[in-house]
């Protein structure tokens, strides 16, 4: 059984294969006489089984087998599918800016939308299950397998059935391959005179040079005090995250620790003096889909008294896999070590072995009640997960990094009104505003291409741009009717559409914004609605308190 955890964009984007071979040492005193074991059985199948079976089907079979007894992110890719992603990257092909993971028999599932990417640009979502490639079924095949699907020529289309979160049947995107955008900031801009906004959406080789471009940016513009976001951040390089880390840290400070079983896998990243940004308020924003390097990140700064996070319980993946390059060329991807924060905490998600379906169920059952009743949660985890901070305050592991300020979304008000969930289920939004657009492109580019700060600022959309939207819904089952709701069969009532209709405007303009001047003009706009974001503006005064402690060295960690 084949795995592949980790996103396939982000696994291959160098397109090297460098591990460590596999050497002759043995570590246990049994473990060559269970070795000499499984090749008597490998042999006796092979040479008595009533059947001509595959030598190589029942050894990746069995590395399979194997890997389902360690851990979910482990994973084994055979040479045939590393051919295939190192020839796909040798010739012109395009993507469509997504990360996925793709659970053994399972729906793959979108973690994350590249900002400016052909996906975002027609509305697929974080949480989205990829069902089916061009009308073929994807559900139950591996990452490589439905990467090698969407995968093709720039310029040419490839079509996506989605099942999204309480949309009724499947919702379909015709996608353009292109090459997808590098850049891993997404957007920097000055809330008001002295905020400024950071949010970066995953971690790459150049992400810490561009972070201090727009650090420096906003600096000059005034900032004495950042958000930043990094919900729906899936990770990356993870160099690159204890080197942002260090930019708000005095010298000295441990980041992050790893343990292996291997000397060489266990290691300490301490920051180094001279941090842009030590000594500023700091208020980290993050969520379900933030993980690994973006873990790191938060994890520091919390248990270094540096910044406040708010929003929801991450990921939670603190285990770090190593490729190692097995004689046929093929890569077996084995964690090697786990990662700590510096108060001793392991964040990363329970398991019993490389079950999928018991880990996500462990992962996503617990995080409905760290969200919403977060006070019983965190009752009942038990002393050992416990640590504290620089300072003194209690932190959490096993499971995520919690946040210091819980923000659970509303389950019925503001974009979770009935009404804008079923616009947004089926990307209504997204396809009215880009037809739209399309057909006036040239007139609205000659009023507004060189004046984004007035687009933001006085673009208002028309109530005949209104109407005209509600309209085109009726195409995607969201009806308006001036009787009563029935928001299951899609029926939503006028008082329904007046309560909604100011979120939905900015929503449009914001999708506007996006074609006219790309993808970070989206946040500037969407973030004036956005309920973590402005809830979080109000707890400024905790930031600066912590911001005002003295970054004094970190006690001990506790031992395991």
């Amino acid at each position: 059984m084949k795995r592949f955890l980790l996103p396939a964009l982000l696994v291959f984007a160098a397109g090297t294969f460098i591990g460590a071979r596999v050497g002759g040492v043995f570590s246990q005193p049994d473990t060559l006489e269970q070795l000499r074991k499984l090749e008597d059985a490998f042999l006796l199948i092979d040479r008595q089984y009533v059947e001509e079976v595959s030598p190589a089907t029942l050894v990746d079979k069995s590395i399979g087998a194997m890997l389902e007894e360690l851990d979910p992110h482990s994973s084994y890719i055979d040479k045939e599918q590393v051919a295939k992603v190192q020839e796909g990257y040798r010739g012109s092909f395009g993507g469509i800016g997504i990360w996925f993971e793709a659970p053994p028999e399972d729906t793959a599932r979108v973690t994350s939308i590249i900002g400016g990417g052909p996906s975002e640009q027609v509305g697929l979502m974080p949480g989205d299950l990829i069902v089916a490639v061009d009308d073929s079924s994807v559900v139950g095949l591996n990452s490589i397998e439905i990467q090698n699907r969407i995968k093709g020529p720039i310029g040419t289309d490839v079509t996506l059935d989605v099942k999204r979160r309480g949309a009724d049947g499947l919702v379909e995107f015709v996608i353009t391959r292109g090459e997808i955008p590098l850049y891993s900031i997404d957007a920097s801009y000055m809330v008001d005179d002295n905020t400024g906004y950071l949010r970066i959406g995953r971690f790459a080789m150049t992400t810490h040079d561009e972070f201090v471009e727009h650090t420096r940016r906003l600096m000059a513009q005034g900032m004495d005090r950042m958000i930043l976001d990094l919900r729906d951040n899936p990770g990356g390089i993870k160099q690159t995250a204890v080197r942002i880390a260090d930019e708000f840290l005095p010298g000295g400070r441990t980041i992050v620790y790893t343990k292996g079983r291997v000397e060489r896998e266990s290691e300490t990243d301490i920051s180094t003096p001279g941090g842009l940004f030590e000594d500023g308020a700091v208020i980290v924003l993050v969520n379900e889909n933030t993980a690994s390097g973006s873990e790191i990140i938060s994890g520091a700064l919390q248990d270094h008294d540096r910044a406040l996070v708010v929003g929801r319980r991450t990921f939670g993946k603190g285990l770090v896999q190593r490729p190692f390059q097995l004689r046929d060329g093929s890569i077996l991807q084995l964690t090697v070590s786990r990662y700590y924060m510096p108060s001793g905490r392991l964040i990363q998600t329970p398991y019993t072995d490389g079950s999928l379906e018991d880990y996500y169920a462990s992962k996503f059952g617990s995080l409905k009640e760290a969200t919403y009743s977060t006070s019983d949660y965190l009752e009942d985890l038990p002393d050992s997960l416990r640590f504290e901070t620089t300072h003194g305050r209690t932190v959490f592991g096993g499971g995520g990094v919690m946040p210091d300020i819980v923000i659970a979304p509303d389950s019925l008000g503001g974009m979770n009104a009935p009404i804008l969930r079923a616009v947004v289920r089926q990307g209504a939004d997204v396809r009215f505003t880009r037809e739209w657009f399309l057909d006036r492109e040239a007139e609205i580019r000659a009023e507004w291409g060189e004046r984004q700060d007035d687009f933001l600022a006085d673009f208002q959309l028309s109530d005949a741009f209104m109407e005209e939207f509600w309209t085109y819904a009726e195409d995607f089952d969201v009806k308006i009717t001036n009787g009563d709701s029935g928001p299951d069969d899609g029926t939503f009532s006028t008082a329904d559409r007046a309560a909604s209709e100011d979120l939905l405007r900015t929503v449009m303009k914001a999708r506007l914004a996006q074609r006219l001047y790309g993808t970070e003009a989206w946040f500037p706009i969407f973030n004036s609605i956005d309920p973590t974001v402005n809830k979080a503006l109000g707890f400024w005064g905790d930031a600066e308190e912590l911001a005002s402690l003295p970054q004094v060295e970190a006690r001990e960690p506790r031992g395991d």
